[in-house]
């Protein structure tokens, strides 16, 4: 039997990237997408499309409506999405949402008797996220060990965060050496419902950066631009 990884899918350019690495490395994969009241799917759109040309086992979309709570401008109407450089813990940052997202994983990998999680955390070039770090990432391995009757039988699910302490430059050449299309992703805070991305926000800013340090064409359409 092969081994068998869970992808916390957004359909971005991170979450692609580690969807290519768990094939290149043999796993059967299934991915795992969320509409978590982001104020737009084009993300969703984007990991439908990316699922539908990719070999994935299955792709799930959980419901999951953390715009109930808002605190964000990813999910709360009130809360623009700055265009300009912010300090501090961005307002992006949608509280516990990694958390929330693994332990969702963590509870289909028992069910499917997965080996691995694979999530797209990058603690180099990102927003400053705490549920990004490394520290974070140990502190869930520790709990997921303690928490699942795998982990108390001593084969639990290992967490696998391939990215997290390379570049975005060191991502995108990566992912092209395994053959990840990025046209096809959407990285965008506020994309437009073709799946346009401002290139303006926090994510897009990082992104243009990336592809144009890493000295690839970005492939990214922008309606702003």
């Amino acid at each position: 039997m092969n081994k068998k990884a869970i992808i916390l899918f957004s359909g971005g350019l991170d979450s692609t990237t580690c969807l290519a690495i768990a094939q290149s490395q043999g796993y059967d994969c299934y991915a795992l997408s969320f509409s978590y009241g982001q104020k737009h799917s084009s993300e969703l759109e984007a990991a439908k499309r990316i699922v539908k040309h990719s070999k994935i086992k299955l792709h799930k979309i959980i419901n999951l409506d953390l715009s109930d709570f808002g605190g964000s401008a990813l999910t709360d109407d009130a809360i623009d999405v700055p265009e300009t450089e912010t300090e501090g813990i961005p307002s992006t940052y949608v509280p516990a949402r990694n958390t929330v997202f693994l332990s969702v994983g963590l509870a289909w990998a028992e069910v499917l008797k997965a080996d691995a999680i694979f999530a797209g955390v990058n603690a180099v070039d990102y927003s400053g996220y705490p549920d990004c770090r490394p520290e974070y990432i140990d502190a869930f391995q520790t709990m997921a060990d303690l928490a699942t009757k795998s982990g108390i039988e001593g084969h639990g699910v290992k967490l696998q965060t391939p990215l997290i302490s390379l570049t975005k430059v060191e991502i995108i050449k990566l992912g092209i050496e395994l053959g990840v299309d990025y046209s096809k992703t959407v990285s965008c805070y506020q994309a437009n419902l073709q799946g346009q991305a401002c290139g303006v926000c926090d994510s897009c800013r990082i992104r243009q950066k990336a592809f144009e340090d890493a000295s690839v064409d970005d492939p990214t359409a922008y309606y702003k631009q």
